[in-house]
């Protein structure tokens, strides 16, 4: 009888760790997200070409982050995270504005899709 309590016991906190490892990842994607947002609303108006281009895939590895966990997230956190991503997407397409893609066509055609794809994972996002 002690084995099954034991192995009951065991098998509730293995449950309960997991529960909690789930819930700390999905709201370390959100919590990257508010970083990355506050980091481009202080400094994107220095960003290099190079700069850009490391924002615009960090963005994009944030996103899937969240896409991951995009079932797991309440009303409220995935209201915060359309917000979130909407600051970004205007921080960079404010970038675009002020002539960053000026300054390398090349990396501009790039940097336009980027905004693009951004763009329409927040209008896929506020679809569902």
């Amino acid at each position: 009888m002690k084995v099954k309590t034991m192995m009951v016991a065991v098998a509730m906190a293995l449950c309960f760790s997991i529960a909690l490892s789930s819930c700390s990842t999905k709201m370390h994607a959100v919590n990257r997200l508010e970083k990355f947002s506050k980091e481009l609303r202080d400094n994107s108006q220095y960003y290099t070409v190079d700069e850009w281009k490391k924002a615009g895939e960090e963005f994009l590895d944030i996103r899937k982050e969240i896409k991951k966990h995009e079932l797991d997230y309440t009303a409220e956190q995935k209201k915060k995270i359309g917000v979130l991503e909407g600051k970004c997407a205007g921080y960079m397409a404010k970038g675009v504005k002020n002539g960053i893609v000026d300054k390398v066509k090349g990396f501009g055609n790039e940097l336009n899709g980027i905004l693009q794809g951004i763009l329409n994972a927040i209008t896929d996002f506020t679809d569902d």
